[in-house]
């Protein structure tokens, strides 16, 4: 509920909306010479049944209320529970005769800013100063963490834009090297084929043969590229596309790496294959570049309706200080991608007990987007 300005360095220059909910002409009167007396430029306005407090605080602003605790019929804590719960409530200040301790307490532990009784009423206007500074200073707290989720929520949206954009634009290179690149590449060998069918040049045919292996391993490592750029092997499922991963690996570096599902037939959705997928990939790469392990175990599950992905090895470990590396942005894109599809990302390791990378993403629907992705 918003409040009109009041800065208690310039009392005089505002004026201060007070509602008074007081059953006694007296009382009130008596609070509005206590204002009256630090010189406050006031509008003061008294209500005693629980209806016009309702209505005066649906029809009206003010900056601070004052309450007696006990009114005919109902309390002042009847009354806070009456104020709409759409925001930070303003300050609202027990002004009444004793009510023991206990309940002012009890009063304050619910929200209610401040207890003063009325035999204290020359304190009234510092009371209302610290509890105006208290409510600005949580509203301005408020108003912070409310820009601080707005930035947070801006900047998983472009993260979220930035890997479709990646990932689309590495479907396309994908594209140009099978139908380019590929098509040339079988061109060229068909034409070799035909070359090594028709020479009997013992010399000529040792060179056809070599220019038709560096012709091969070309278009091998163009296969690669593709997959790396576009995983079609997705197309089969979650399982075979990891597992294809972790036979490459093993082939690639001789580190043993061993993968166990519980499920080889799981078809989550394709966004979140794809995070799965590069979670997979880009471990096993920093596993490659950094580890100097031996092992490597992968663990794929979709029980209890979770998709997790586990990625251990028995490797020298990641030191802290690399982990809050300003450069290190392969585990924060890793996280960042797992936030896009509504799952999180935790990494434990010690120096010399190696890392383990876990993928949690919820497989009910919730906390991501069901758009998917063009190039899927």
């Amino acid at each position: 509920m918003p409040v009109s300005p009041f800065e208690p360095s310039a009392v005089q220059a505002s004026t201060l909306t007070v509602l008074h909910l007081e059953d006694s002409e007296l009382d009130h009167r008596l609070v509005c010479r206590a204002l009256e007396r630090d010189g406050l430029q006031f509008a003061i306005t008294r209500v005693d049944a629980l209806p016009d407090f309702r209505e005066k605080i649906q029809q009206q602003t003010f900056d601070v209320i004052l309450a007696d605790y006990r009114l005919p019929g109902f309390t002042a804590l009847d009354a806070w529970a009456a104020m709409p719960d759409d925001g930070l409530r303003p300050p609202f200040i027990l002004l009444s005769g004793a009510i023991g301790e206990s309940a002012a307490v009890a009063a304050i532990q619910i929200g209610i800013s401040d207890y003063l009784p009325k035999d204290d009423l020359k304190n009234l206007v510092r009371v209302i100063r610290r509890a105006i500074e208290i409510y600005q200073a949580k509203k301005a707290e408020a108003r912070a963490m409310a820009e601080l989720a707005l930035s947070e929520r801006r900047l998983a949206e472009f993260a979220e834009h930035l890997q479709s954009t990646i990932e689309n634009e590495r479907a396309s290179i994908a594209r140009e090297i099978h139908d380019d690149i590929g098509g040339s590449l079988a061109a060229v060998r068909l034409d070799l084929s035909w070359i090594a069918r028709h020479v009997d040049d013992t010399e000529t045919t040792e060179h056809i043969r070599a220019a038709t292996d560096m012709l091969q391993h070309a278009i091998g490592a163009s296969q690669r590229i593709m997959m790396n750029l576009r995983p079609a092997i997705l197309d089969q499922g979650l399982y075979p596309a990891i597992l294809w991963l972790a036979e490459s690996f093993q082939r690639r570096t001789g580190v043993k790496t061993s993968l166990r599902t519980n499920n080889e037939h799981m078809r989550p959705e394709k966004q979140l294959q794809l995070t799965a997928y590069r979670t997979a990939q880009e471990a096993l790469t920093n596993i490659s570049k950094y580890a100097q392990c031996s092992e490597v175990k992968l663990d794929l599950s979709d029980a209890e309706n979770v998709l997790t992905l586990e990625i251990s090895d028995n490797g020298c470990g990641i030191a802290p200080a690399a982990l809050e590396n300003s450069s290190a942005f392969g585990i924060r894109g890793l996280k960042e991608r797992a936030k896009v599809v509504g799952g999180w990302l935790d990494l434990s390791s010690r120096q010399g007990a190696g890392t383990t990378i876990i993928l949690t993403i919820p497989l009910d629907g919730s906390g991501h987007s069901t758009d998917e992705a063009e190039f899927l």
